[in-house]
């Protein structure tokens, strides 16, 4: 069946009617939000990772498609809709900023999703990101905000400055591991708000830094630094105690112990890497932490051109032309990383995730995929779609390559049994 725009205002409003009484809601394409659980991608048509006009143009159309007007009850227009695109630096002394441009998500077609969204009557928009302030201006960003009115976040905020009773949302984590209490930039979590998250396909040292990391992003310093092992669970500064959880190092380390004799192999990757294995649990623990207690209206990957490496000065970008979005985070990054080059069922995030209940799986081979075109979806299977090779440093193994991939056979039978 064929969806349009108008016929998500509701087939009991006449068109006359629509004409004289403007849409006070918006949703996404009702098949959509029929489908929270399916993953979409969509092939983009950019010649060069340098074309802003092609690349906003294709975040407009992409907008246009999948958010739509409505009379009957959804999202109010008057929310605010908060932006999280992952916008990190490019700057490298020995090379070129072109050569690192694929480090965050591309501006403009970022900005051509923001066109997009203010066509269907939204007018509030607001953005936040506690780190690499430089960035917001140096690519781009600050520029787009200003043209379009966003209300931009204050930059490395930090909980226990004056402006934090106004400015600081706190949130008590259900079943929690390392954080009781997380705080975020302000909007996040309010009842007028939609979260819109606009991650970047590229290569981390948690291997795909995608939709669920780059909601990091929005948590005050220092709760934000979940990369940085036991340093910042046992030796936080006094002033974040009260609001860690009981003998979080000792749990942390447990869970780390337990995973281990399970038999997972990276359990066993080099001690002395980025983030240890240890580090990398401990990130896992604290990203599912946060992810209890996000609300996001939908999650993208842009990936008209993806990018290998450390997620920062290390590595190159690859004119990919992928889009890929869905209402279902953890089910979204599967399909890119698998689509990267990578098996989901080796990365610690999403088994644990599991574990706590915060996904239904693992497995990418469970999740829905449709390929969307012309604003219509049209289902397909997983091997219909080019896979790239988008290597990372994530937990490397003895005698494996700097830059690697995490694609080892992963025996999803097995774990579900």
């Amino acid at each position: 069946m064929n969806w349009s725009r108008r016929e998500f205002l509701g087939s009991a409003v006449s068109a006359g009617a629509l004409q004289a009484a403007p849409a006070q809601y918006f949703g996404l394409h009702p098949f959509i939000e029929a489908n929270p659980k399916a993953v979409f991608v969509q092939r983009t048509k950019v010649p060069h990772k340098m074309d802003a006009a092609a690349k906003k143009n294709a975040g407009l159309k992409l907008a246009r498609e999948i958010f739509v007007p409505s009379h009957t009850p959804g999202t109010p227009l008057s929310h605010r809709i908060l932006l999280k695109p992952n916008i990190t630096s490019v700057r490298s002394r020995n090379r070129p900023d072109v050569d690192n441009w694929g480090t965050g998500t591309d501006p403009d077609f970022y900005e051509g999703v923001i066109m997009g969204l203010k066509e269907v009557g939204l007018k509030k928009f607001h953005f936040a990101e506690t780190n690499l302030y430089h960035s917001w201006h140096y690519r781009g960003f600050a520029d787009i905000h200003a043209r379009h009115g966003v209300v931009e976040s204050e930059p490395e905020q930090h909980f226990d400055t004056p402006r934090a009773e106004r400015e600081i949302v706190w949130s008590k984590v259900p079943d929690a591991v390392i954080y009781s209490r997380i705080p975020h930039h302000w909007p996040v979590g309010q009842s007028d708000t939609w979260l819109l998250n606009i991650a970047k396909w590229k290569g981390h040292s948690m291997c795909l830094t995608q939709s669920v990391k780059n909601e990091q992003g929005l948590v005050i310093l220092p709760f934000i630094r979940f990369c940085s092992g036991m340093q910042m669970v046992t030796g936080v500064p006094q002033h974040m105690k009260q609001h860690m959880c009981a003998e979080a190092g000792e749990r942390a380390t447990r869970y780390f112990e337990n995973h281990r004799r399970m038999g997972y192999k990276r359990y066993e990757a080099e001690p002395g890497g980025k983030v240890s294995p240890l580090a990398q649990e401990i990130w896992a623990h604290k990203t599912c932490d946060n992810q209890s207690v996000m609300k996001t209206g939908l999650a993208m990957i842009e990936g008209i051109y993806g990018r290998d490496g450390d997620g920062f000065g290390i590595g190159n970008d690859y004119l990919t032309n992928l889009v890929m979005f869905s209402k279902d985070k953890f089910r979204l990054d599967l399909i890119g990383l698998w689509l990267g080059g990578h098996e989901p069922g080796n990365v610690y995030l999403y088994r644990i995730a599991k574990e706590r209940g915060l996904t239904d799986t693992f497995n990418p081979w469970e999740v829905p995929v449709y390929e969307w075109i012309d604003g219509q979806p049209v289902q397909r299977k997983l091997t219909d779609f080019p896979r790239h090779e988008l290597k990372s440093i994530y937990l490397q193994m003895p005698g494996e390559p700097f830059l690697h991939l995490a694609n080892e056979r992963f025996d999803y039978d097995k774990v579900r049994a």
